[in-house]
């Protein structure tokens, strides 16, 4: 009994673990870059993301900048994925009053370029 106990306990340790960390960097997502300059004429607009890093379970203890970087982290990956190599035009929005009560997710958005 006691054993079952103990390992369902590890077990749930182990997946809350897994949930709360943030979004990993593909290696295709490393390839694609921020810039705040409009892209040249020659790079395709491919369309607008928007990434996000789920807080719920981890809250607010790992800080915003953490949880930002998640959602650059996925924006960067979702961007890959349709082909992009560029985001023009990154923002996140502010963090409102149910924030302040509840782990909202982080978001990040912004337009996906193509460039040669």
């Amino acid at each position: 009994m006691r054993i079952n106990v103990l390992l369902g306990l590890s077990v749930a340790a182990v997946l809350l673990a897994g949930c709360s960390s943030s979004t990993k960097l593909s290696s295709a997502g490393e390839r694609v870059t921020f810039t705040d300059q409009q892209p040249a004429s020659s790079c395709q607009l491919l369309g607008n993301l928007t990434g996000s890093q789920s807080n719920w379970l981890s809250g607010a203890g790992g800080g915003e900048s953490s949880s930002l970087r998640g959602a650059a982290n996925d924006l960067r990956n979702r961007a890959a994925e349709m082909g992009g190599n560029v985001i023009y035009g990154a923002t996140s929005p502010t963090q409102n009053i149910w924030s302040s009560f509840a782990p909202l997710d982080s978001k990040m958005s912004g337009q996906v370029y193509k460039c040669p």
